[in-house]
């Protein structure tokens, strides 16, 4: 994949929050250039699948995709092909594809809970061939995977609860526990580093992250 995983902008913000050790051990240790077999596994779990386009005139556009669980179908380590169902007539997804060719996908496992997001690009197919291997579907976007990686569970509501993780008054969220893996910790910021000193060991930072990162 072209193109810098992190830009000027990204770059400077990491400076100020002092989480450029941490981004550089992230792209190291968790990006990847073909599905996993662990992102295979979430993927075919999934009956959702949100789907970021970038139309002609530059503008981000984001639509909420839904269907069977595993609707997504996974061809290959490096392809994917997700069907297009009735809507409501604007193509607007699809369309920008066949503009820009751009494509991110965010999947959402809410049960772990656990994300994974998907970087690449897209063509749109309208041929029988590929359609009739849907069921219901009028096209299908097929998409060539060029980055993949994980991300951070620990903000995503399971059954309406609100997570453990998320900030509010009187109430300290724990850390999670992609921030204790060895091979991330000296990387972290300096506030994590202290906070994970002074943690109780055995307090539950569960956040799905287990074996994403060796």
């Amino acid at each position: 994949m072209t193109g810098v995983l992190y830009g000027g902008g990204a770059r400077a913000l990491q400076d100020e929050f002092d989480s450029r050790r941490l981004a550089d051990a992230l792209q190291t240790f968790t990006i990847h250039h073909e599905l996993t077999d662990e992102d295979v596994d979430l993927i075919r779990a999934q009956s959702t699948v949100w789907i970021s386009t970038v139309d002609a005139d530059g503008w981000p556009d984001v639509s909420y995709k839904g269907g069977d669980v595993g609707f997504v179908e996974v061809v290959s380590p490096t392809e994917l092909r997700i069907p297009s169902y009735d809507g409501n007539g604007m193509w607007r997804t699809l369309g920008n594809v066949v503009d820009t060719g751009r494509v991110a996908l965010l999947f959402i496992d809410t049960d772990r809970p656990w994300r994974m997001r998907v970087q690449g690009t897209g063509v749109v197919s309208t041929n029988a061939a590929d359609v009739e291997r849907h069921v219901g579907a009028q096209a299908v976007l097929i998409v060539t995977v060029e980055r993949a990686f994980p991300n951070c569970g620990r903000y995503i509501h399971i059954g309406g609860e609100i997570s453990k993780f998320a900030p509010r008054l009187d109430h300290e969220p724990p850390i999670p526990d992609w921030k204790r893996l060895e091979v991330l910790r000296p990387a972290l910021p300096e506030r994590d580093q202290a906070a994970l000193e002074s943690l109780d060991p055995s307090s539950d930072g569960w956040d799905g992250s287990q074996s994403t990162v060796e």
